[in-house]
């Protein structure tokens, strides 16, 4: 959404994240040719746009000065600024230019006319800004407004005021500002040809930002409201972003000093809270977060649409889905494509995609989509030119690293199986057979001792942590761990991983945090990480033998297991079913691996501690934070496992 970048990153937010935004363009430099100068090409103007109820909104524009043809718009619209980072402190004026101003070079050198636009109520545009923007909002005060209808007003202003345009318009941006472009496309002006929403926010609440089955995201929100706070504008401030001091390097040791939300938050200045807090207050599933539902309002598009996401996103992984599945089923006849690559969030805009972490994909997965998915599905819908590689989905499967096109996501060959957990760790497509010595594994989780989610310390979400080691966490005794037998052929898991349990707890409420893992063989190549001439003791290196690679990890909060809107407590002792989705993978795991699945209840400081007591977390106390043994059963009539959806072996 808001991409809850850490705080530092976010001072280069659109380096990552906007296709268009000034921000993005000082570090996606180094893939212009020398030789390209964007000044010498394009001429730059401001824009005070009006809206219909009086709000004037900024907006930049780049107009190519070879005037020998007419050009398409192509647009994004941001709460990040419109202006130009330079040396890491932003500008306005039409004297300052951005390195690159479209999504890769070959945008500019195309020609495009680029348009820059600061959403209602940020920076240097009028009005008053709201979090996920309502697209229904009966009561709006002086200043709200519609991204709908801003979107409008702005299409008409354009094409009667800038010249040489051909009444084409394109709109793209990724995290938040994809959020701008799905809700920009509702009941969509007729001259908007092609929208990209990439990685788009679509629903905080459902595994975007702010919620994983109902458990809060703390580390990435606190990180990201630390910086992006509430500003009077119109305001061409702040000129840079700042870290929030956490006063160690350790954000597991900083989060578990403080413990409740309430001393957490208290951390903060009370310009910090206040877009932080109703993200905490609101714990379940509410009005507040119903009406910042942008899917259900996804109708009366007119425009083709491409969605994009990456496999490994931290921040917006389900809202991809969810929009291109929607778009899809609300708008027949209209094109809705899907690309999912192997990215962290925003990282098919500025990395080559080759690796990720310790993991590598064999191929720059980035330039791939820029070049030969993104830059002709516009040419093709904004200029006429044919498109030679048009699909509608286009998904890398990790694992075997090949790119795969589908007529549908998820895949309609794909067959769903359960992979069950067994005694003693096992996992196999099989039920355990009855009459085991024990039918249940059970650990004591303390919320005072957590688990963390990396094995080394970090502030914010590092973007690694998606496909981490877990090796460390398989040590813990507050930890189960199941695992395949050696794999003697294939298998290749393409859509959603549902978690299907059968669990009690001594406690009345508990996490429950599944984790599906690819196991490396003991003799997997190091991939060149091999010995160097030193003249000191060497650190020791990783070895990537044995390599447990996150492939898909959620939590569901147990209180919410009959319903996010209906929290219950748990009878302690009582046997009770707990089944939620995790988001859709696309991944092979390959001959010679093993599968995995761990189960714990508690993956810190990546999501808020439930203190396993039956309380409003928001407002829990020191004292309610208890130990609790929890079981996860696999008996007879209780056969706990991970539904998944198989491919066929031969494709």
């Amino acid at each position: 959404m808001k991409s809850r970048l850490t705080a530092l990153a976010f001072a280069l937010h659109a380096l990552a994240l906007g296709g268009l935004s000034g921000h993005a363009h000082a570090a996606a430099a180094a893939d212009v040719p020398a030789k390209y100068n964007l000044r010498e090409h394009y001429t730059k103007f401001e824009y005070r746009i009006p809206m219909r109820d009086g709000v004037r909104l900024f907006t930049a524009v780049y107009v190519p000065k070879d005037a020998s043809k007419p050009y398409p718009f192509l647009m994004e619209r941001t709460p990040y600024s419109a202006g130009v980072d330079i040396d890491d402190e932003l500008h306005y004026g039409v004297d300052f230019y951005p390195d690159q101003v479209g999504p890769s070079p070959e945008f500019e050198q195309s020609g495009y006319i680029f348009v820059q636009q600061d959403v209602r109520g940020r920076y240097m545009s009028e009005g008053k800004w709201q979090e996920m923007t309502p697209h229904i909002n009966a009561k709006r005060a002086k200043g709200e407004g519609n991204e709908s209808e801003d979107m409008h007003d702005t299409v008409e202003w354009l094409l009667k005021n800038v010249p040489n345009n051909n009444g084409k318009v394109g709109i793209l941006g990724t995290s938040y500002p994809g959020f701008y472009t799905s809700a920009s496309i509702i009941d969509s002006h007729p001259a908007i040809k092609a929208a990209s929403p990439q990685a788009p926010v679509t629903n905080l609440y459902m595994n975007d930002d702010s919620y994983h089955g109902g458990a809060f995201m703390l580390a990435a929100n606190f990180d990201f409201y630390a910086a992006f706070v509430d500003v009077p504008n119109p305001t061409p401030l702040p000129k840079s972003w700042t870290r929030f001091d956490y006063g160690t390097a350790d954000g597991y040791e900083f989060f578990l000093s403080h413990l409740t939300l309430s001393n957490i938050a208290n951390t903060m200045t009370q310009n910090q809270r206040a877009l932080l807090m109703p993200n905490i207050e609101h714990a379940t599933y509410d009005d507040y977060w119903k009406a910042r539902d942008i899917a259900p309002h996804l109708k009366n598009i007119k425009a083709a649409v491409l969605t994009v996401g990456g496999w490994y996103d931290a921040e917006d992984l389900q809202g991809p889905l969810t929009t291109y599945s929607t778009i899809k089923r609300n708008n027949p006849g209209v094109y809705s494509g899907l690309v999912m690559g192997p990215w962290a969030h925003g990282g098919w805009n500025r990395y080559e995609g080759k690796s990720l972490g310790n993991v590598q994909f064999d191929a720059k997965t980035g330039e791939y989509f820029r070049s030969k998915i993104e830059f002709p599905f516009f040419e093709q819908h904004l200029k006429g030119v044919a498109n030679k590689n048009a699909a509608e989905v286009y998904a890398f499967e990790t694992g075997s690293n090949v790119w795969r096109n589908y007529a549908a996501w998820p895949p309609a060959q794909a067959r769903t199986r359960t992979l069950y957990l067994g005694p003693n760790g096992t996992l196999d497509w099989k039920q355990p057979a009855a009459g085991a010595a024990q039918d249940f594994d059970e650990y004591v989780a303390d919320p005072r001792k957590p688990v963390p989610y990396t094995a080394y310390p970090a502030t914010g979400v590092p973007k690694e942590y998606m496909v981490g080691d877990q090796r460390f966490a398989s040590t813990r005794p507050d930890v189960l761990t199941y695992r395949s037998e050696v794999l003697e052929e294939d298998v290749t898991l393409s859509g959603p991983v549902k978690p299907r349990l059968f669990v009690s707890t001594t406690g009345t409420d508990a996490d429950w945090v599944v984790k599906l893992i690819d196991v490396y063989p003991p003799s997997y190549p190091n991939g060149g990480q091999g010995d160097e001439h030193r003249t000191d003791v060497p650190k020791p290196a990783l070895t990537m033998a044995g390599y447990q690679q996150l492939v898909r990890g959620d939590p569901l909060r147990g209180k919410f297991r009959n319903g996010f809107d209906n929290p219950q407590p748990f009878t302690p002792g009582k046997v009770e079913t707990v089944n939620y989705s995790m988001a859709d993978v696309n991944h092979t795991f390959r001959r010679g691996h093993r599968i995995m699945v761990q189960i714990q209840s508690s993956w810190f400081p990546l999501v808020d501690l439930n203190p396993q007591t039956f309380v409003d977390i928001p407002k829990a106390k020191p004292e309610d934070f208890q130990k609790a043994t929890q079981r996860v059963y696999h008996a007879p009539s209780m056969y706990s496992g991970i539904e998944v959806r198989l491919l066929p072996a031969t494709r």
